[in-house]
């Protein structure tokens, strides 16, 4: 039987005209990501490359230019899923994701969010590591919803928080006001490890919390 968050029946998807445009940028990010330079503390560096147990690898939406970079320098080796969108939009992102070799779980609070969440807490409880924007599909931009720390919860699993500060960089008018960093150009980045039973019991101040932490860690809001 098909895994219901990832079944093509239930999210929309690429052509295949369309996937073979999204593999050739596929190609493009990962040479683009490579000509970048990070900066990041040594704490930093063993808290992003923590291996003893699965965790909640967290992000911003406008910050996924640099996604598979990070996990490639960072995180290299271990099983690793996407939690994306089953709209359209995400159907581009996937393409994206398994052009680089990341698959994807599907689905968002409008669509499949149950089964995509009853997906996320097994592939942690397995031992793969799942990748999570708080604030998307859709924002409000900067943001943290629920999904994400119900699933940390459920799993019992650490939330790594990763922080990207860019210093030369495009930024689009989207809704979440992407950031595409310019090749050779620099990034900062920060990262924090919260354990799910360390925040507030109360969800909203939980939350709140956690939008904090972000906003410590991601530097002045572009």
């Amino acid at each position: 039987m098909s895994d219901p968050a990832t079944d093509s029946k239930t999210a929309f998807s690429l052509t295949l005209g369309q996937r073979i445009v999204v593999a050739t940028v596929g190609r493009l990010v990962i040479w683009w990501g490579r000509t970048l330079r990070t900066e990041i503390s040594d704490e930093d560096r063993r808290i992003l490359g923590r291996r003893d147990q699965p965790v909640a690898l967290v992000a911003w939406h406008n910050r996924l230019f640099m996604g598979t970079e990070i996990y490639r320098r960072f995180r290299g080796g271990r099983p690793y899923w996407g939690l994306i969108s089953a709209s359209k939009d995400g159907a581009w992102l996937v393409g994206l994701f398994e052009a680089v070799g990341i698959p994807a779980i599907r689905g968002s609070s409008n669509w499949g969010a149950r089964e995509a969440a009853a997906a996320v807490i097994q592939k942690l409880k397995d031992g793969d590591d799942i990748a999570i924007t708080p604030d998307g599909p859709k924002g409000p931009c900067y943001e943290f919803k629920p999904g994400g720390l119900i699933v940390a919860r459920r799993a019992k699993a650490p939330l790594v928080m990763i922080g990207m500060e860019f210093m030369r960089f495009r930024q689009l008018k989207s809704w979440d006001r992407f950031i595409i960093p310019f090749p050779f150009s620099k990034v900062r980045i920060r990262c924090r490890a919260v354990e799910p039973a360390e925040l507030p019991k109360d969800r909203e101040e939980a939350l709140t919390k956690l939008n904090s932490i972000m906003a410590e860690i991601n530097g002045p809001s572009v």
